[in-house]
């Protein structure tokens, strides 16, 4: 009898030393923080998947280099990894963000990051309407709201505070969809661009974006990444329809993201005075993969006009990649993947930059010294 009883004891202490080591090695692990990812298609990991929209990437070829699903669709719009993935690993984090409507998107899984990007996405709750179904940026911060109030479950309030405030970043790529597919989009935008100037419509941008901030602020979000608009002009989309030659961009198009890109900065200087505690970091994405555009031979490209995976016109960009598209055999010789999307190998590039990157395009500092503040 005494050997049965100190055979349980033995196998009772295993057991407790286990959910120890257990609880460690997941506390260890939320010691490499979370991204939190705001966004549209640059970034979205799959929420579109669990949407009834026509804005998809979950068919092939799409993922075709992604190694977490040895090479099958996730919804990314690229094939490989998203800027948002990329930056992940390069910030230590030993998990990916799992999209928002994904099933396994519970538990305590939501430490380890969550993906609210949509493609098709805006800053303008009309924005991408002609997707039938996409996340407004509204409405991706509600959805953290309630992503919020898991997290005080799971950890109590005090440590969901610090780990927000201290281990989190949170990461917006939004904007270009509020012009290529609002105020830009031919026949459905004429009213808006009748109605609404330039300078107007980027006032109405910039005030709606200021709220979705301060509401993520008012979350315990402090350390925020956020991404200004890149060169819509020069996507292979906007070349095609608009049949430029290789070295030309829409014009109208880039001017409105740089008017809006300057006011961004400065709105992102103001925050950073008004709001105690927070650190806006701003990414010069307009900049980055505008010298990804012009000086593409450098970093071993061989175009950067004509997409990898799509079809129409001299730069395969009016038909989206998918199953009867035509796909280049160089992928990482692209600059875009798609239409409008860069390949893996550009947002390598990028996320570098982001990481530990120039001051001309990431400041006040790099994502790993936003990290480590």
């Amino acid at each position: 009898m005494a050997m049965t009883n100190n055979y349980v004891l033995v196998v009772l202490l295993l057991v407790i030393n286990l959910m120890v080591l257990a609880n460690c090695a997941i506390d260890d692990d939320l010691g490499f923080g979370a991204s939190y990812i705001f966004g549209d298609s640059l970034v979205d990991a799959g929420n579109n998947n669990y949407l009834q929209t026509l804005s998809k990437a979950n068919i092939a070829p799409n993922g075709i280099d992604f190694k977490a699903s040895g090479g099958n669709p996730t919804g990314r719009y690229t094939n490989g990894r998203t800027i948002g993935d990329i930056v992940g690993e390069g910030l230590g984090q030993p998990h990916y963000a799992t999209p928002y409507l994904a099933p396994n998107c519970t538990g305590r899984t939501i430490l380890y990051g969550v993906n609210y990007a949509s493609g098709g996405g805006g800053i303008m709750n009309g924005t991408g309407r002609v997707f039938v179904n996409r996340l407004s940026m509204d409405i991706q911060v509600d959805y953290f709201n309630i992503t919020r109030k898991e997290i005080d479950k799971l950890l109590g309030q005090s440590k969901a505070r610090d780990y927000l405030r201290n281990k989190s970043i949170f990461s917006i790529t939004i904007g270009s969809n509020d012009f290529l597919n609002n105020y830009l989009l031919p026949v459905l935008s004429i009213g808006t661009r009748i109605s609404e100037s330039p300078d107007a419509f980027i006032d109405d941008l910039l005030s709606h974006l200021r709220a979705q901030l301060t509401r993520l602020y008012k979350l315990d979000a402090r350390k925020f990444i956020v991404g200004n608009v890149g060169p819509i002009g020069c996507i292979p989309y906007q070349k095609t329809i608009n049949q430029l030659k290789e070295n030309e961009c829409v014009e109208l198009a880039n001017k409105l993201a740089l008017q809006y890109n300057a006011r961004l900065k400065d709105m992102l200087t103001q925050l950073n005075k008004e709001l105690d505690g927070a650190t806006f970091v701003h990414a010069n994405v307009f900049d980055l993969v505008m010298e990804l555009i012009t000086n593409y031979d450098k970093y071993g490209f061989v175009t950067a006009t004509k997409a990898c995976c799509g079809n129409g016109g001299q730069f395969a960009g009016i038909i989206p990649c998918g199953p009867t598209s035509s796909m280049c055999s160089d992928r990482d010789k692209h600059v875009f993947w798609d239409p409008y999307h860069p390949s893996e190998a550009a947002n390598l590039i990028i996320a570098k930059q982001l990481l530990e990157g120039d001051p001309k395009y990431i400041s006040p500092m790099n994502l790993k010294q936003l990290r480590d503040l």
